[in-house]
């Protein structure tokens, strides 16, 4: 996962973040919605602003003062929630 491009949230899913770094998505199509911790909103953040993984995993490191490998691991395993909960697609 962590070797192929940054996944683009859908244009159909919107974000709200709350003042604890905590947030919500919805999805409009579907009519669901989702509830992030800290790191899921941070990740999702990044990807709306199209942020490349390496980025991505950095943010992770200084906030969170974990690993490169943890923060890797913990941004693979957020992304492929995304994916399969139809969150985000890949660059065409």
């Amino acid at each position: 996962m962590l070797e192929s491009a940054t996944p683009i949230p859908f244009e159909h899913v919107i974000s709200t973040a709350f003042d604890q770094g905590e947030g919500v998505l919805v999805d409009l199509n579907s009519k669901q919605y989702y509830q992030l911790n800290e790191t899921a909103m941070l990740v999702w953040t990044c990807l709306e602003k199209q942020e490349p993984l390496p980025e991505i995993i950095n943010k992770m490191t200084e906030a969170y003062e974990v690993s490169s490998d943890r923060a890797a691991a913990s941004v693979e395993k957020i992304l492929k929630e995304f994916e399969a909960q139809r969150l985000v697609h890949s660059k065409a």
